[in-house]
């Protein structure tokens, strides 16, 4: 992924109002970022517990997505659907996004089962092992990983957009 500026970030959201955008917090450490290892941006609302988003490069353009999730999570492993890896519990968590456009301005929403620390790129190339010290095994080399993990989160982006 190409290294993403604040201006990038905030005008990527498809699914906040313009007022929004503008109050949410953007990552200070962006020069710090693995660009090279990320097929997403992900971080969490240091203000708000329960509150991240995403940035995806998609179709020469950039989506952003506003989610919310219950912290606490389960006490039993999951499974994160983005990029197959099995945490122990509170590792995974149930993400809602509101739907873009007409549908997200009456309360519709999507959910997915992501890595809580949204750190999904890095589980994907083996950059790091989740607590549980289990991932799910395909016959996949890395880049068939990396291409699944894009697959699955440009699915849920196509649901936010839908």
């Amino acid at each position: 992924m190409k290294p993403l500026t604040e201006s990038d970030i905030r005008a990527s959201f498809v699914n906040c109002s313009k007022g929004e955008v503008k109050r949410l917090p953007t990552p200070k450490n962006l020069d710090d970022r693995p660009w090279d290892d990320l097929d997403f941006l992900g971080w969490s609302d240091p203000s708000f517990p329960g509150r991240c988003y995403i940035v995806f490069p998609r179709d020469d353009e950039l989506v952003g997505v506003a989610l919310k999730y219950e912290t606490g999570g389960t006490r039993k492993a999951q499974m994160c659907s983005i990029c197959l890896t099995t945490h122990a519990s509170g590792g995974v968590a149930l993400m809602s996004a509101r739907k873009s456009g007409e549908s997200g301005r009456k309360g519709n929403t999507v959910g997915i089962y992501m890595c809580a620390d949204l750190d999904c790129s890095l589980y994907t190339r083996r950059k790091k092992t989740p607590a549980l010290g289990r991932q799910y095994r395909e016959d996949f080399d890395p880049q068939g990983r990396i291409d699944k993990l894009c697959d699955n989160l440009e699915a849920f982006v196509a649901r936010v957009r839908i």
